[in-house]
C-alpha cells in the first residue's frame, strides 16, 4: 500500500540524518522536496538516486496534484523540506492534508527541527510555547502579530532571515524590551553561534558586524538577564 512519508532532514550538519530517514528515502518511488538542488546534496552525499521532484509555494497545487496521483497508483512518496521537520513553517503541510483528505496514510519519520533545536538548548521554562515562524515581510501587519504574540506572555519562538534580523530586534527593543532573547544563528553548522540578552544588546551587537549571514531562530523568554552573553561553535 502506498504512503506518504514525512521526513525530517538536517537543518546543516549532514551527521544528523537518522538511519530510519535514510532507509526510507532510498527506498521509496519519489521524493518531494522545496529545492531539488539541496536534497540532491543529500542523496549524493549517500549514494542515493531516487527521483526528486520540486514542491515549493509557488507550484503547490499543480505539483501536489502529481504528487498525489503518484500516491494513488500505490507508489510511495516521501515529502522533504530544504532543511528540518516537513509542515514546520514550510508549505509541505498542504501536500499531508490532500493525502489524509484521500485516506492515503501520513507516516512521520521524525529528526531535526530548528523549534525543537532551539528550545532545547536555550534553558527557558517551556509549558506553554507560541510558535509563529516568518513574520510578515508587511511592517504594519508584522508589528500587530508581534505584539499580540508577546502579549500572550508565552515563551515566543520565530524564525527570521538575515535581511530582517535587526528589523525584529528593534521592535521587539519597543515592544518588550525587558524580555531576554535568545538567538540562534547557523545552529548545527560550522559557525553555529548563540547570543542571548535584552532586545538591544543583541541589535548592538549584530549591527555593530560589517555582515550578518545565516538564517535565524530567534526565543523570547520573560527571564530578565541584563549581560550579553555570547557563544560560537566553529568546530563543526
Amino acid at each position: 500500500m502506498s504512503s506518504l512519508y514525512v521526513v525530517a532532514t538536517p537543518i546543516g550538519n549532514l551527521e544528523d540524518l537518522s538511519r530510519r530517514a535514510l532507509r526510507v528515502l532510498g527506498e521509496v518511488d519519489l521524493i518531494a522536496c522545496e529545492d531539488t538542488r539541496q536534497t540532491a546534496k543529500i542523496l549524493h552525499t549517500h549514494g542515493l538516486k531516487t527521483p526528486l521532484t520540486a514542491l515549493h509555494s509557488h507550484n503547490m497545487k499543480k505539483a501536489a496534484g502529481a504528487v498525489l496521483r503518484t500516491l494513488e497508483e500505490g507508489r510511495s512518496v516521501a515529502l522533504v523540506t530544504d532543511g528540518g521537520t516537513p509542515g514546520v513553517s514550510d508549505p509541505g503541510a498542504y501536500l499531508v492534508s490532500l493525502a489524509r483528505g484521500r485516506r492515503i496514510p501520513v507516516v512521520p519519520v521524525p529528526g531535526p527541527s530548528a523549534l525543537t533545536a532551539m528550545l532545547s538548548v536555550a534553558g527557558a521554562p517551556t509549558g506553554t510555547v507560541s510558535f509563529a515562524g516568518f513574520l510578515s515581510v508587511k511592517s504594519g501587519r508584522r508589528r500587530r502579530a508581534l505584539g499580540e504574540l508577546l502579549s500572550r506572555g508565552d515563551c515566543l519562538v520565530l524564525f527570521e532571515s538575515p535581511h530582517r534580523i535587526l528589523k525584529l530586534l528593534e521592535e521587539l527593543r519597543e515592544l518588550a524590551p525587558q524580555r531576554a532573547v535568545v538567538i540562534g544563528r547557523e545552529m548545527t553548522k560550522v559557525h553555529e553561534e548563540f547570543l542571548e540578552g535584552f532586545p538591544g544588546d543583541v541589535l548592538t551587537e549584530l549591527a555593530g558586524r560589517p555582515t550578518i549571514k545565516g538564517e535565524f531562530t530567534v526565543l523570547v523568554r520573560e527571564d530578565k538577564r541584563v549581560k550579553l552573553i555570547q557563544h560560537r561553535d566553529d568546530t563543526g
